[in-house]
């Protein structure tokens, strides 16, 4: 497909930005300001000289000069070629309709792409959500930070409008292929299965912006970008409506042409969805739907209504509708178990990446097994039978060069960021070897950890020896502080600490230092530092910063924290909670409940929640789960309304390892972004959050 630049004037930008990437049959036509264009070459130029530049290579320039002649900025865009003739062409072939199809799946999220979610690209929609979270802190400034500090508002014009956009033009983007595709040669199994694609990736995009959003306007039809606002005048529907639709959707394109397994197509299958993928989320669906911020339990919400009166949330649910909307749950997924179980699994590795039969197996490494998870090279996907849904487009390379440290010495491609700090309290929430939490809360400082005496836990000297993995891995070197010795082995995989050892390989296999003027240390980074004194470890390895990774979105662990949340709600004390508990966590190289006398298995709803929200926190940690999570429970003012901690990365020595706070955060209305306020402008019937 050839690409067109089409220059504007610096005045109009902003009203042309809805335009800023058609695309047409043959064309791919972007709009840029004369400005933006100049700033992006290194010489002065006239006019003349860039239409001969642009024309060279294969661009149409439409001069300043040029748009002030027509009569108004309606004439001059007058002259885009018309959607509807293009759209014919498009789908008169099979590659056509394809690359349209795949066209509706770049709007899917990037989450590698966290540190850039102010980019106002329609397409990979990465969001704030693990700076957003009591999980890690940014060094630079960073758009989640708004969520962070309160200061979040409907007028945001980059991370608040560009989620909401970037998804309804997916919807959008859904509903012109499903109304076209019939034009275009294909088989009537290929056409099923195509339109049953789109269907269900407008059902996720729907999905997304009900998580993000709260309850949205579901469309009916289809607008065209020239349709009358005074046509757009459309109100919110309500929790469940939106829900009921999002599930009935996702059956409905399982039902009519979706494969079983669309990774079976190895020319264009990996990453398409199909009928498991869509019973992933409808399970995600349901158990948002089940849970406090949705389910009418969370009185924030319980006045906001339509112009018309029509609340947008259900009333306080009794015993027996939270029950059955958790049964739902557990339905949908015995059903994956049934139809799916036997095609996902946990990944089971030895130290090598090999893969092996079991925990139980010579030479399983918990640390390789858990890490390789999620982190996983395009060229080996196929090995990798945990991960459900992904994203193989992705800025993998963003993600990287925000984990790595940044140590002096080293080149470019080895040399990273060290932007995307950990928290204390998310290196605290790891478990100790023997299965035991080692901090059981703080005191009233906020900041002195209240130490389970269980769990061997000690804060303060270094150790005297190495300490290894079963598989021989060095996981703390010696003379590290014992605070980060004897943890479980996803510890080592997720965060990496001052005396920590990179990965062995090229410029790798040093000790990470970061205190204030050690090699990873703030001194010398410039802006380029941690500033909790911890880095978010997963997903990395040995190698440059330019590897080829798959962004993992869903994975086979997700289902089985919707199924033993759902059991704890309907029945706490049914075996199978165990029976999935214990698989996650043997695998991570610890003891299961019920295996040892200090890990017992309790009996009632909330002691079988407190654990589940102990180990999805970690076994999830850094994927996306914890900013909803902890929204969706209605536990924010526990872990969000407070400051976070980390270490002193302003000093040397035994006083950098002093527990400090970083930035006190504040909770006040933020369990959903705001409403654009651009969109409530035009639609009058659109009404806002609460609190915005």
């Amino acid at each position: 497909m050839k690409e067109y630049i089409v220059l504007v004037p610096n005045n109009i930008k902003n009203k042309i930005i809805e335009l800023s990437r058609i695309k047409y049959y043959n064309y791919n036509i972007k709009f840029m300001s004369i400005d933006t264009f100049i700033k992006r070459v290194t010489f002065d130029f006239d006019e003349k000289t860039i239409y001969n530049l642009m024309k060279k290579y294969n661009y149409i320039i439409v001069s300043l000069l040029a748009c002030l002649l027509t009569t108004s900025c309606n004439d001059y865009f007058d002259q885009v070629p018309d959607d509807r003739l293009s759209l014919k062409e498009i789908f008169t072939t099979r590659d056509g309709a394809l690359r349209y199809l795949s066209n509706v799946y770049t709007f899917l999220p990037d989450e590698f792409n966290q540190r850039q979610v102010h980019e106002t690209s329609l397409y990979r929609t990465p969001g704030p959500w693990t700076g957003s979270s009591d999980e890690a802190e940014w060094t630079n400034d960073n758009k989640g930070k708004l969520i962070n500090n309160n200061s979040i508002d409907a007028t945001e014009g980059t991370m608040v409008l560009y989620r909401w956009k970037s998804w309804f033009s997916g919807i959008h983007e859904a509903a012109v292929f499903t109304e076209n595709v019939d034009q275009a040669p294909l088989t009537v199994t290929e056409r099923n299965q195509w339109k049953a694609e789109a269907r269900a990736l407008r059902a996720i995009y729907y999905f997304y912006l009900v998580r993000t959003y709260g309850p949205v306007p579901l469309l009916e039809k289809d607008f065209p970008m020239d349709t009358p606002s005074d046509e757009l005048q459309l109100s919110r529907n309500t929790v469940d409506e939106c829900f009921d639709f999002i599930v009935s959707e996702l059956k409905g394109a399982q039902n009519d042409g979706l494969l079983d397994d669309a990774s079976t197509d190895k020319v264009s299958g990996y990453g398409r969805i199909d009928k498991a993928i869509a019973q992933a989320f409808i399970i995600e669906a349901l158990t948002y739907r089940a849970s406090w911020l949705f389910n009418g339990e969370c009185t924030y919400y319980s006045g906001l209504a339509n112009t018309d009166g029509t609340k947008l949330f259900p009333n306080k649910p009794d015993e027996a509708t939270k029950r059955a909307n958790w049964q739902k749950v557990i339905d949908e997924c015995n059903t994956f178990f049934s139809n799916y179980g036997s095609r996902y699994h946990l990944m089971y590795t030895n130290k090598d990446g090999v893969a092996v039969s079991g925990p139980d197996s010579e030479g399983f490494s918990p640390t390789e097994s858990y890490r390789r998870a999620v982190r996983t090279l395009f060229s080996e996907m196929g090995n990798n039978k945990e991960m459900i849904f992904y994203r193989l487009d992705n800025a993998a390379g963003t993600m990287q060069y925000d984990r790595m440290p940044n140590r002096s010495g080293n080149t470019t491609n080895y040399r990273g960021g060290s932007l995307l700090g950990a928290t204390q309290e998310m290196v605290d929430a790891y478990f100790m070897s023997n299965g035991e939490s080692p901090i059981s809360g703080y005191s009233a400082d906020g900041v002195t950890p209240i130490i389970n005496e269980k769990s061997d836990y000690v804060e303060e000297g270094v150790s005297t020896a190495e300490y290894k993995g079963i598989d021989g891995t060095l996981y703390a070197p010696v003379g590290t502080r014992m605070m980060y010795v004897n943890r479980e082995p996803r510890f080592y995989a997720d965060i990496t600490f001052s005396n920590s050892k990179w990965f062995e390989g090229t410029e790798g296999g040093y000790i990470v230092d970061f205190t204030y003027s050690g090699s990873c240390g703030k001194e010398q980074g410039s802006n380029d530092y941690t500033s909790t004194g911890y880095l978010v470890r997963k997903c990395m390895d040995s190698g440059d910063r330019n590897q080829n990774l798959v962004c993992v979105l869903l994975r086979l662990t997700n289902i089985y924290f919707d199924y033993i949340e759902a059991l704890a709600h309907v029945s706490p004390t049914h075996e199978d909670i165990w029976t999935y508990m214990n698989m996650i966590r043997k695998r991570a190289g610890i003891p299961g409940y019920g295996e040892t006398v200090n890990l017992p298995k309790p009996t009632t709803t909330e002691e079988v929640m407190e654990l589940i929200r102990k180990e999805k926190r970690i076994e999830l940690s850094f994927e996306n789960c914890r900013y909803f999570d902890v929204r969706r429970w209605g536990l924010v003012n526990e872990y969000f309304n407070k400051a976070i901690h980390g270490m002193n990365v302003n000093y040397d020595g035994n006083e950098f390892f002093k527990r400090t706070e970083i930035v006190k955060r504040i909770f006040d209305r933020q369990y959903f972004f705001p409403i654009p306020q651009g969109e409530i402008d035009i639609d009058k019937n659109l009404v806002q959050n609460t609190g915005f």
